[in-house]
């Protein structure tokens, strides 16, 4: 699978489904964003069953500031709906490999009592 194009107008629907989104907030000024993205890309196609979006913090600045993104590339991974990773540079890819294969083991019963304990 390619990688979608996030707006704020798309976001909550595409990261609110099962499964898994991984977000890159990147811009094209941004030479460690365009070094990363092959990679990405890479990742995109040998893992079709999550989603992998983008997110142009010039052109999405209110997103970008929705999440608190103060460096970028910033690596977002949420399953489920619920954020469970955001960490900003970019990953070799053995890293972002690694991230993915953590998300998918996550048990998401724990996460979802984890955190309804914090809101209370």
């Amino acid at each position: 699978m390619a990688t979608v194009t996030l707006t704020a107008e798309n976001f909550d629907e595409v990261t609110g489904k099962d499964g898994i989104v991984l977000v890159d907030f990147w811009a094209s000024w941004c030479g460690p964003c365009v070094r990363f993205a092959p990679t990405y890309e890479r990742s995109s196609e040998k893992h079709t069953d999550i989603t992998f979006g983008k997110v142009d913090t010039e052109a999405e600045q209110e997103l970008a500031a929705r999440f608190n993104i103060r460096s970028i590339p910033t690596i977002m991974a949420i399953r489920d709906g619920i954020q469970v990773f955001a960490q900003p540079g970019a990953l070799p890819e053995s890293q972002l490999e690694l991230l993915i294969d953590k998300v998918e083991e996550l048990d998401m019963e724990d996460v979802r009592k984890a955190v309804a304990a914090h809101q209370h």
